[in-house]
């Protein structure tokens, strides 16, 4: 309600503006124009500052309030209690959405929302609610509340983008979560080889869960006639963590580049410490320092963002840190690859594909043991205590899977991998839908099958939520 009720104050104010601007067009000068323009942006901006400290100050309380109190209490060796606040389904989704709204509003991107009914169906609409893809106000509003008809290819469509999101939910991330599990509770029974086994593991389970939602997401909003936006594409096949970054969770990534990166990069403060550097330590770490700041900040706060201890924070900052050492490298990359002409070698493209996922993956370590402190040192034991024969002496059947499981695993990610290769020659669904109608019904009706029968859920089973649901 803060939110519709101050972008709609902003919007109203913006039209003042503007009219009176339009009225008094004849008897004011341009510096009095200037002026006027730059006074009524003032005022507006302790709107917006408002609305963005009502939001974030109640997700700041919510979420991590007890993260600061116990860290507060460790430093001073206090004794202060907590709040224990039961955090909210998807709070960082819906509040970067209104945050987003009401920034886009506040630069004039479009006029604000003056149905409250409609925003709340913006904020709320169920299917993105719990884990995204974090929608833009102009982009969703095209379908959102537009005329709906009846639509065969749309519903079908939709069915088709939920039965393969169930397929990589419950057949792959669900069974090798087991074995992901056994392996990071038992830090001391599973190490060296296992960490890394444990790692990249986890990066199947991951992209499984997280797209996998999407899938099921994007998918029932089709049934509906809503289109949500992409939110993955193919990122596996990165070749450089920064491109990771272009094609992993692309809305949350786009979020932070246009609401926290740009601004803080633009911003008079940064402006002026820039220019103090280059004077005092020159142009080539002058014009470094506001990049390199408001990287840091980012990264720091998309690891806050995707919860509230400091394993999240590693990670994001590590994030980070690589980003700038490649972004320092690239001078040394472009001389490599003129000088050996391997940019376009299949080979060369393949190690960037490995080692970017290898990357991914050993950053992904503060997430999965969820302390910093072990997470290095796991990642040292991962190194010195390497024992790759124990992969061959049936350790790996001490996971929790069998090698029924370890089977389904591999094939599960071989058809994951043949569409995504697929992907990048064809529109999979399109290419589905000209096939013979027998064709396409028997390929939905095995997939069903596959899901019903390998699906990892029956008596005894523990049913997990999905992995995003908690950020």
């Amino acid at each position: 309600f803060s939110t519709f009720t101050i972008a709609k104050i902003i919007g109203e104010k913006q039209k003042e503006n503007k009219e009176y601007l339009k009225l008094h067009k004849k008897d004011l000068s341009r510096q009095e124009k200037k002026d006027i323009k730059a006074k009524n942006k003032a005022k507006l901006w302790k709107w917006l500052l408002l609305a963005l400290f009502i939001n974030f100050g109640i997700l700041g309380i919510i979420k991590y309030a007890d993260f600061v109190i116990s860290n507060i209490n460790a430093l001073f060796q206090l004794d202060l209690g907590y709040f224990s606040f039961v955090v909210p389904l998807g709070i960082s989704y819906y509040t970067f959405m209104s945050m987003g709204y009401i920034i886009d509003v506040y630069r004039g991107k479009y006029p604000p929302q003056g149905n409250i009914l409609k925003f709340a169906l913006f904020t709320s609409f169920f299917p993105q609610l719990i884990q995204g893809p974090i929608g833009r106000y102009d982009e969703m509003s095209k379908t959102l509340y537009g005329y709906h008809p009846f639509d065969n290819q749309k519903i079908y469509y939709g069915i088709q983008r939920i039965i393969w999101g169930y397929f990589k939910k419950l057949v792959i991330a669900d069974r090798i979560l087991i074995a992901c599990n056994t392996i990071f509770s038992s830090p001391d029974e599973f190490t060296g080889i296992f960490v890394f086994v444990g790692l990249m593991f986890y990066s199947i389970d991951i992209y499984c869960d997280f797209t996998g939602g999407i899938d099921i997401a994007i998918g029932v909003a089709e049934l509906f006639g809503v289109q949500l936006t992409e939110n993955f594409n193919r990122p596996y096949f990165s070749k450089s963590l920064s491109e990771f970054w272009n094609r992993w969770h692309i809305t949350m990534c786009t979020w932070f580049k246009d609401y926290i990166f740009y601004p803080i990069s633009v911003c008079n403060p940064m402006l002026k410490l820039s220019k103090w550097s280059r004077k005092t330590f020159g142009d080539a770490i002058g014009k470094r320092i506001p990049v390199y700041l408001a990287t840091l900040v980012v990264w720091f706060l998309t690891g806050v963002w995707h919860g509230a201890a400091w394993s999240f924070i590693a990670w994001g900052l590590g994030n980070a840190i690589v980003l700038l050492i490649s972004q320092e490298l690239h001078p040394f990359y472009h001389w490599f690859h003129e000088r050996f002409d391997v940019a376009n070698k299949f080979w060369y493209r393949l190690f960037q594909v490995g080692r970017t996922f290898l990357l991914v993956s050993f950053l992904r370590i503060f997430d999965c043991y969820g302390d910093v402190g072990l997470a290095f040192q796991m990642l040292g034991r991962m190194f010195t205590q390497m024992n790759i024969g124990q992969l061959l002496n049936g350790s790996l059947l001490q996971l929790g899977l069998t090698i029924q499981d370890y089977i389904i695993v591999i094939v599960g990610v071989l058809i994951l991998l043949a569409v995504s290769l697929l992907q990048r020659k064809v529109k999979v669904r399109d290419y589905i839908s000209k096939k013979k109608p027998v064709v396409q019904f028997a390929l939905y009706y095995v997939l069903i099958f596959v899901i019903v029968i390998f699906g990892v859920y029956g008596i005894g089973y523990d049913a997990t939520s999905f992995i995003y649901n908690q950020f």
